[in-house]
């Protein structure tokens, strides 16, 4: 009854994130359904697609709302997606169920560094309406196939793909994503349902908890600014990742991984604010000096 419990307020904390940072959802459900609701990893995976799908589908629905989704862009992508994600969840039948949950890990890690250190600001850089077809076929084809692999929605690789290399603003990214991840999430099931079986009554369950919780955080993220939505991304990616890796190793080298990563971590953040601080200082001398020029030229 206890695990019940627990399994129910972390769907709620499940539907949060993905309303809120447009992903993280599965980041989340995998070691929920692993670890609290005993489930076996693969099962969990597959639920978790399933989870965060139908989650992530009535999601996006304050987000449009709020004109916070590409939809051209989120479509493309969600398809591309939708063709690496059924693939990987029909080569993960063949993956050791560890490999998975390493993979997943390091991915995560990964992912959490680049959010925490941002994007470099270009100046005269437009905010684009929405991102290049043939970019946006191949992100997704990649993307997808981590989808259907390790059981994630993708929106930890989604979101910066469209907030760091497509310059999309963070919440517009955040709305986007939950497209795309509805869309690569089903996908990913269907290749899992070939060899995994489901317990539907637990799913069913999750899933009612995590919209709620979707549709709370969907509200919270236009009331949050960018800066502070894209560093909790990436601190909560890394506190994520950090644990699950660990689950992975032996007591004494998860705990010694742990202190390593976050060590890394914090030096990557303060590596890329001292990086934006000199870059602002920059284009601060810049206007200062075309101040004054144009101030003499008078």
């Amino acid at each position: 009854m206890t695990a019940l419990v627990l399994t129910m307020a972390g769907a709620v904390l499940i539907g949060v994130s993905l309303g809120l940072l447009g992903g993280g959802g599965s980041i989340l459900a995998v070691p929920l359904l692993v670890y609290v609701a005993g489930l076996p990893a693969k099962e969990a995976i597959a639920t978790s697609l399933l989870v965060v799908g139908a989650t992530s589908a009535v999601g996006v629905l304050p987000h449009a709302r709020a004109h916070r989704v590409r939809w051209r862009t989120g479509l493309i992508f969600g398809v591309a997606g939708m063709t690496g994600a059924y693939a990987g969840g029909r080569l993960a039948g063949f993956v050791p169920a560890g490999v998975l949950l390493t993979a997943f890990a390091l991915m995560m890690l990964a992912t959490a560094a680049a959010m925490i250190r941002g994007r470099r600001p270009v100046e005269g850089r437009p905010t684009p309406r929405e991102l290049p077809t043939l970019r946006v076929i191949l992100d997704g084809v990649i993307v997808g196939l981590v989808t259907g692999l390790v059981g994630a929605g993708g929106g930890f690789l989604v979101v910066p793909a469209l907030a760091l290399l497509g310059g999309l603003p963070m919440p517009v990214a955040v709305g986007t994503s939950l497209v795309v991840i509805a869309m690569k999430s089903f996908a990913g099931l269907a290749g899992y349902l070939s060899s995994v079986r489901i317990d539907w009554t637990l799913a069913a369950a999750v899933t009612v908890a995590a919209i709620v919780g979707s549709l709370l955080g969907g509200r919270l993220a236009g009331r949050i600014p960018e800066h502070v939505l894209r560093l909790s991304f990436g601190w909560f990616v890394v506190a994520m990742g950090g644990f699950v890796l660990a689950r992975q190793l032996p007591p004494l080298a998860g705990l010694g991984l742990v202190i390593l990563v976050a060590a890394g971590t914090v030096t990557v953040a303060v590596w890329g604010r001292r990086r934006r601080g000199h870059s602002g200082q920059q284009r601060l001398g810049r206007a200062v000096r075309q101040r004054v020029g144009t101030g003499v030229e008078r």
